[in-house]
């Protein structure tokens, strides 16, 4: 175990990185921020020059790989870090020198345990993405396809593993403070940032989700996730199919090679709806580098290292809940976040709905370019605090998301409105979850569970109450007082009882 000197050290040095780059200006001037936290940013940018504006992406850009993956988790976390910080670490795209090929290269082959040559007709040396995990290399396969290589950075774990313990080290003396930090849940926070990362260092886990979200999205034939190679994937290598696409961040190329720019905004905002809504499987990372346009039409995705995941309850009150902000029924979203237990019972239901709707009114049948989901996020978030509502950290990933799309949706088609585009396929998913029909289904199908589990009923209540066997019944005894002494006298009863057992077996045998 790490001691706490250390973490000590390591929070310094980076927290003077942070300093160096105004991205402690914030938590300093925040009246909520606790008395000893605020002298401690004090110190960490006593004799720093502070940039105009603070710049948080490059400040966890300059402190290392695991902190370009903590600063994309605190972008979920407006609450946390504000609006402002929130919304300068989208910016962290993933975008890292590369490991040389010789090193990465030794990796495969130890990772395959057999020669390359024997998987692979050539690997192109140089890398068309690296990023803080892995960086990725075109190849051909010994039977002629193009695919795509992921390999994990040599040495990263170790780096990664070292940088969690000290910040979920930092995270519980932060919480144990109480107040508006204890209510944040920061230690909530962290403790997702590892389980988002140590699923991105297996690559047969991201293969799994490819896989699982190919097969989600059958019915959304215009959103294309690649093959996985599983022959060609371990733990630390993943070959997939490789993807001939304009990245949907270069507009110019989309329009001169005769894309629909407002047909593929739409594309993807329904996409993001059925994987959210309907299959509760989401690909979380859906930034621009990630989205290709194919010449068909079609958005094609890459890196599904994070993905999330919401089960059926959380999405139907999700689909109410947004069909609600749609319609303006106010009313019967402030019913489920009680009904959820988002917001304690103690609350008046009214007042919240009333909050909702200064929320919600601003936003309805305005275009996105005026008024966006994004911003309806941050106010939601500022309602929070007044109706003492926790930290829901299964909605985090959504809420990032939901945000992520929108930009890329915008940045093709300024006018599109999400809620437009939404509100037919969110409609249509309720009444078909939450229908007649749908109840009668749910029913049905919970009888017959219910049918199929007599027969083990029978089997324990048979195994609890067993049939007698052939000895007789033992008879009635009378009920005797029980004397409770305590000390030496205890002992004095048992050794009594004990005497008169024994003479009674001396008597019956003599």
């Amino acid at each position: 175990m790490t001691a706490p000197a250390i973490h000590l050290l390591r929070l310094l040095k980076w927290g003077r990185i942070l300093a160096r780059h105004g991205a402690l200006t914030g938590i300093e001037r925040n009246p909520n921020t606790p008395p000893a936290l605020r002298r401690v940013c004090r110190v960490l940018r006593f004799g720093a020059s502070l940039p105009t504006a603070p710049a948080y992406a490059d400040a966890f850009q300059a402190i290392g790989p695991a902190a370009i993956k903590l600063g994309q988790t605190l972008a979920t976390r407006p609450d946390l870090v504000g609006d402002v910080a929130a919304h300068d670490l989208l910016r962290l795209q993933d975008a890292l020198p590369p490991v040389p090929y010789s090193v990465i290269c030794e990796a495969m082959k130890a990772s395959f345990g057999k020669p390359l040559e024997s998987l692979f007709l050539d690997i192109d040396e140089t890398p068309i993405g690296a990023a803080s995990i892995a960086q990725v290399h075109r190849a051909t396969t010994t039977d002629g396809r193009r695919v795509a290589i992921k390999v994990i950075r040599p040495g990263v774990e170790t780096e990664f593993v070292r940088a969690i313990e000290t910040y979920e080290w930092a995270a519980a003396q932060i919480e144990q403070m109480g107040g508006e930090l204890a209510r944040l849940r920061p230690r909530l926070t962290i403790d997702q940032f590892k389980r988002w990362t140590l699923r991105e260092l297996d690559l047969r886990r991201e293969a799994a989700s490819a896989s699982e979200l190919k097969n989600n999205m059958q019915a959304q034939p215009d959103f294309m996730v690649p093959e996985i190679d599983w022959q060609r994937t371990t733990g630390k290598v993943m070959t997939l199919e490789w993807i001939d696409g304009i990245k949907l961040s270069d507009k110019q190329a989309l329009l001169a090679a005769g894309h629909d720019l407002s047909a593929l905004s739409q594309t993807l905002v329904k996409a993001f709806l059925r994987q959210a809504i309907a299959e509760g499987f989401f690909h979380a990372d859906m930034h621009q580098g990630n989205l290709f346009a194919l010449a068909d039409g079609r958005i094609a995705a890459i890196d599904f290292g994070i993905m999330g995941r919401i089960d059926r309850r959380a999405r139907v009150w999700l689909a109410e809940i947004l069909y609600g902000l749609i319609t303006g029924n106010y009313t019967r979203v402030a019913e489920i976040h009680f009904e959820a237990g988002y917001v304690p019972a103690h609350h008046n239901m009214a007042e919240f709905a009333t909050a909702l709707r200064a929320v919600g009114e601003p936003v309805r049948g305005v275009a996105t370019k005026d008024m966006s989901v994004g911003m309806m996020l941050d106010s939601l978030f500022n309602i929070t605090r007044e109706f003492d509502m926790q930290t829901q950290p299964h909605l985090l990933l959504l809420q990032k998301t939901m945000v992520m799309v929108e930009g890329v949706a915008t940045s093709l088609d300024p006018d599109v409105n999400l809620w437009d585009v939404g509100a037919p396929f969110i409609g249509e998913w309720i009444r078909t979850e939450l229908g007649p029909e749908a109840a009668l289904a749910d029913r049905l199908m919970l009888d017959l569970k219910t049918f199929a589990r007599l027969p083990e009923l029978i089997r324990n209540i048979e195994l609890r109450y067993p049939a007698p066997g052939g000895a007789p019944p033992a008879p009635p005894l009378r009920d005797i007082q029980i004397v409770r002494v305590g000390g030496g006298w205890r002992y004095v009863l048992v050794a009594a009882a004990g005497l008169a057992l024994g003479a009674g077996t001396m008597f019956a045998i003599g």
